[in-house]
């Protein structure tokens, strides 16, 4: 391929969302703003960012994944409005900043920037009607961005190794609603927390998945020991292939002591107008039944531990953000030189970090990305970035091994997913799932109406599988939300079952479909 090139960079982004969709009711749900933010903050930026290199004519490529709640959610008409309504509101927001700021030189300044951001995002999310997945597109089609899948709504699959049933689901929905949405099949997929657990290669395999990633001991602990450890793909059966994460360049970038996001120079995302301005100042523009909320609008920058911040400075940000992409790229050059030394091939250092690190949470984060594939293109020739598939075709050849369970996350197995904060859900997780295996073996091929009911116990038992739910109760925000949709979806895919036997309630029926209409094409076999 590269005969120069010492180093492939795979640098993957994770963008996920679970699935927040509530029309009609009086009280707005404030969890809706989730994927505004992530709209707002990481995918329109994201998009800039592509469109930038790309008129730069710069070679660049980077792996994302769009788990299927996601996707769902971006080509939803009702939350495409949502967003049309939240967008709206922070224009007329930053309007009156700009005014209210008048005697203050330097904040009326960033201001006038939010202004100008926000009419900005504003226009590229009309481009396409509100679809953004038209908008990454361009980039799929010319090779650039290669998009996976996810399992069907995030479940972490190691906890049901015992009923193989949901692993089929997950993964047929995850990457059925891929092909709808994306138009193509994914070849890789991204397991939701990177939670592996053996034989789900054979599982993988029967999707036509060729790809998918594991933590760092996820590779280093499998047997036979791999020679190159994560520094090479290795082949875990079927001809999938399992990708390792780099420690060393995560690192760099996640370390709240040393990453790159707690530089003094970022926007400090703490600081928030929502909940530093006066209450009759804000509360107009807040829409969150009198709670204080973030509105995105943030003056400060991070300015050490003190609570006493300066003001947020954009061109000392860009120029922290350029500083940064250099140190990365000056330490993949020389573990790239080492590796080759050491191992004579090339080597294949993984970066995968969740989406929404880039932008929502480190602002700066999208510009990093940028100035980083510039450098790679322009000023050297050690390393190349490249998709996962074509990094491992440029190696001379790949190791076959086995796997044990593991995932991401603190201590590198279940511990964040399952723990008492949470353990409650997964008895019922697991009834329901066996429940809903016997259901469709006795009505599968029952009535119109009954097949009906079977798809939607389907979608509520999806919905209620997402690893999402247990990772809220864990880091303790927003548990009572968390705590509602477990019990919603339980009660609803029981209210459902009963139907099937007993009287048939066409409004709840309705109702279920209606606010939970995730996976239009699901299938009674699918749990089989």
């Amino acid at each position: 391929m590269h005969h120069s090139i010492k180093g492939h960079l795979v640098f993957v982004l994770h963008a996920h969302l679970p699935f927040v969709r509530h029309p009609g009711y009086d009280t707005p749900f404030i969890e809706e703003n989730w994927l505004n933010e992530a709209i707002l903050e990481t995918y329109i930026p994201l998009i800039r960012v592509f469109r930038n290199l790309k008129k730069e004519s710069v070679r660049f490529r980077i792996t994302m994944s769009f788990t299927p709640t996601l996707s769902q959610m971006l080509v939803d008409p009702y939350l495409q409005n949502q967003f049309r309504k939240y967008i709206k509101n922070l224009i007329s927001l930053a309007n009156h900043e700009t005014k209210r700021t008048k005697s203050d030189p330097h904040l009326h300044y960033l201001a006038t920037r939010y202004l100008e951001h926000f009419l900005d995002t504003e226009s590229i999310f009309e481009e396409a009607n509100g679809d953004l997945t038209k908008l990454f597109l361009p980039f799929i089609e010319s090779g650039e961005l290669e998009a996976m899948t996810s399992p069907a709504t995030h479940a972490f699959l190691p906890f049901y190794d015992s009923e193989k049933s949901v692993f089929r689901s997950q993964l047929k929905n995850g990457r059925r609603t891929f092909r709808r949405i994306w138009g193509r099949d994914p070849k890789g997929i991204w397991l939701s927390e990177c939670g592996y657990t053996e034989s789900l290669e054979e599982e993988l395999d029967r999707e036509g998945f060729r790809y998918f990633f594991v933590d760092t001991h996820g590779i280093t602990h499998a047997s036979p020991r791999p020679k190159f450890g994560v520094y090479a793909p290795v082949e875990v059966g079927y001809g999938v292939f399992a990708f390792g994460r780099d420690p060393e360049s995560s690192k760099q970038v996640w370390s709240s002591i040393d990453g790159y996001p707690g530089d003094f120079r970022y926007r400090e995302y703490y600081r928030d107008i929502g909940h530093d301005l006066p209450w009759e100042d804000i509360s107009p523009y807040l829409h969150s039944n009198g709670i204080r909320i973030n509105t995105s609008i943030k003056y400060y920058r991070i300015t050490g531990k003190t609570g006493d911040k300066g003001y947020y400075h954009p061109d000392w940000a860009m120029e922290a953000a350029g500083n940064h992409a250099e140190d990365f790229l000056r330490n993949r050059i020389k573990q790239a030189e080492h590796l080759y030394a050491t191992n004579k091939q090339p080597s294949v250092v993984v970066s995968p970090y969740d989406a929404e690190l880039y932008g929502h949470w480190w602002y700066e984060g999208p510009q990093f990305i940028e100035f980083l594939f510039k450098k790679i293109h322009f000023n050297q020739n050690t390393i190349i970035l490249s998709h996962p598939m074509e990094a491992a075709r440029d190696l001379p050849r790949v190791q076959s091994v086995e796997m044990k369970m593991s995932s991401w996350g603190e201590n590198g197995y279940g511990d964040v997913w399952l723990n008492d904060t949470n353990d409650w859900i997964y008895p019922l997780i697991h009834d329901l799932s066996i429940r809903m295996h016997k259901r469709v073996h006795e009505f599968g091929s029952g009535t119109e109406t009954q097949i009906r009911i079977l798809k939607q116990m389907g979608r509520e038992l999806l919905l209620l599988q997402s690893s999402d739910w247990a990772f809220i109760m864990k880091t303790g925000t927003m548990v009572e939300y968390a705590v509602r949709r477990t019990n919603v979806h339980t009660n609803l895919f029981l209210t459902l079952e009963a139907m099937l036997t007993g009287p048939i309630d066409l409004t709840v029926l309705e109702a279920a479909e209606a606010e939970n209409n995730a996976f239009p094409d699901i299938r009674p076999e699918d749990f089989r």
